[in-house]
């Protein structure tokens, strides 16, 4: 093979590689822009306020100094759902039963209020458990749902760093194809390789 016709090919591989990376950046950026969109339209739609603190005295330094810089600001960011899931809702979640425990407990009491509906300490039990097993279930679906939003978030963030890659690496190999077609006019048609 001739050393023209194979800088020939290279070149335009190297052109080919490099057109189908930057389509694959734009495409990934898509993505990511898609994600980080649409968690920070759903986070603010909600208006969670983020507390300034955990009352978690457990908790390490970076986690509280987190809470501390975005105290009072509205939750709109992925990594924000993800500190207010783990380290509040989680921690506040800890001291209470599971909701499997929860609503065992829930369902014993309902069945005793029906034994013994005229008993105000069974009333009272019943109405605690009822609260109890509803503000575990609340708790744990928005613990999950932030969760969620975190890992699509997260995704997005994945997806920017691919595109950063996939353009850099378009770049590349736009450079050594270009570098390729000018190696080609100062090489010898009868030169191979």
């Amino acid at each position: 093979m001739s050393r023209k016709t194979f800088d020939k090919i290279t070149s335009i591989l190297g052109l080919m590689i490099a057109l189908f990376l930057f389509l694959a950046g734009g495409l990934v950026q898509w993505g990511y822009t898609f994600a980080d969109h649409a968690v920070s339209a759903q986070l603010s739609a909600q208006k969670i306020d983020f507390p300034a603190l955990t009352h978690n005295a457990k908790e390490s330094a970076d986690v509280t100094a987190f809470f501390a810089a975005h105290g009072g600001k509205v939750l709109t960011t992925g990594k924000e759902a993800q500190m207010y899931a783990d380290h509040y809702l989680g921690y506040h979640l800890s001291l209470m039963p599971t909701y499997a425990a929860a609503s065992g407990k829930n369902m014993a009491a309902q069945a005793a209020l029906k034994a013994t509906p005229k008993d105000p300490a069974v009333q009272a039990a019943a109405v605690a458990a009822a609260g109890t097993v509803e503000t575990v279930f609340k708790g744990t679906s928005l613990r999950g749902m932030l969760l969620n939003a975190y890992a699509f978030w997260q995704l997005g963030q994945i997806a920017m760093y691919s595109a950063i890659a996939a353009f850099a690496g378009g770049l590349l190999f736009l450079v050594l194809a270009l570098m390729g077609f000018a190696h080609l006019r100062r090489v010898n048609a009868e030169e191979a390789i």
